[in-house]
């Protein structure tokens, strides 16, 4: 399996701590990863999920190459990272300027779906994280929030997901994964889903030395058992 990796920043930067770090993770434990330095603010709706489609489909056309099965190739993404994950799970419209060479044959939607504290809801002002809708869509929100709000796009060819939240977050609401995986559930999609009760937001792979911290950096074994299980 590989997984490919979206760092979140609100589409105006990439946090080394959601992309390197998880890279290097996942390398210890024996998965092929690829971190995408897709494009964020200024540039705007549809080019990252455009990035994120071809970061895909040249994993797969380069599977003999990377020693991976083109077949099981999964996407991780954290916070705003964590939308585009979901929207290239879940939005399946043609992009312009898509199909000008052989690696755009290939087949763009992910297998599997990890999703760490992820936004999903771009127009409901109590959900939303405004600084992500606002750099991916522009100031107005271009008139196209629901359509690239990933729990509204679920259908039975979206992947099956591994995706956790903290209660406590503040910055991404949780109902933005909870919303998630009821549509996931309405549609038949396998999914494994961590709540933990506290947590600020952010947290990566949790590595800080305090109680808190300590209880949510389960989710790194949770995880690793889940694709295990899935694999």
């Amino acid at each position: 399996m590989a997984i490919v990796i979206f760092a979140g920043g609100a589409y105006h930067n990439r946090a080394e701590h959601e992309g390197k770090a998880y890279a290097e993770f996942l390398k210890e434990n024996g998965y092929v990863s690829f971190v995408v330095d897709y494009r964020v603010y200024p540039h705007r709706f549809p080019l990252p999920l455009l990035d994120a489609r071809r970061a895909i489909r040249t994993v797969r056309y380069n599977a003999e190459k990377y020693g991976i099965d083109k077949n099981k190739i999964a996407v991780m993404g954290s916070s705003a990272g964590g939308h585009l994950a979901a929207l290239v799970s879940t939005y399946f419209e043609p992009i312009e300027f898509e199909g000008i060479d052989e690696i755009d044959k290939e087949n763009c939607i992910p297998n599997f779906q990890i999703l760490c504290y992820p936004v999903i809801s771009m127009f409901d002002i109590e959900l939303m994280h405004l600084g992500s809708s606002k750099n991916f869509l522009g100031d107005s929100l271009d008139g196209k929030a629901k359509e690239v709000s990933p729990h509204l796009l679920v259908s039975p060819k979206t992947p099956p997901a591994f995706i956790w939240h903290t209660f406590a977050d503040n910055i991404v609401n949780v109902q933005n994964s909870l919303i998630y995986a009821e549509k996931l559930k309405q549609n038949g999609i396998k999914t494994e889903l961590h709540i933990f009760p506290d947590g600020q937001h952010g947290l990566g792979l949790s590595k800080n030395d305090n109680r808190i911290s300590k209880h949510v950096a389960q989710w790194t074994n949770l995880l690793l058992e889940w694709l295990e299980y899935i694999n």
